[in-house]
């Protein structure tokens, strides 16, 4: 069985959330909506990978995005050079380099902030179970 996930966030400004993200991962915008029942959102996907990020702003009521230490996001980059490129994109997007709150994140990993407070760990392995 296949099954799709979407990872959905509010975000205190969806322009720039959106393009910090595209820039920053690579996003690639897969749908969009404007003022549904007071809603608007983009979704962005990781290339085809089953599962996508929504962000959205509530035009009547925002939410303020209320992220922990631990409300992660991690991606995998095994290739030293492409994860080496993949940080400096994250830095060039806007995130900022944090220190992780769990120090394993930060054994092969860096930790990157957007502006709403939600972490971003970019890990220099592959992923094994």
């Amino acid at each position: 069985m296949t099954t799709d996930v979407r990872i959905a966030r509010p975000v205190s400004d969806l322009g720039r959330s959106v393009a910090m993200y595209k820039r920053g991962l690579a996003l690639q915008e897969i749908g969009s909506f404007r003022d549904h029942a007071g809603f608007d959102g983009v979704m962005l996907e990781v290339g085809g990978q089953g599962f996508h990020f929504e962000f959205t702003y509530c035009r009547a009521h925002p939410v303020r995005p209320t992220p922990t230490a631990e409300d992660l996001l991690v991606f995998y980059e095994p290739d030293p050079t492409a994860w080496k490129n993949r940080c400096q994109a994250m830095l060039d997007a806007g995130f900022v380099e944090v220190d992780a709150f769990n120090p394993y994140w930060s054994e092969r990993g860096r930790s990157f902030r957007d502006f709403d407070g939600y972490t971003v760990v970019i890990e220099q392995a592959a992923w094994s179970r």
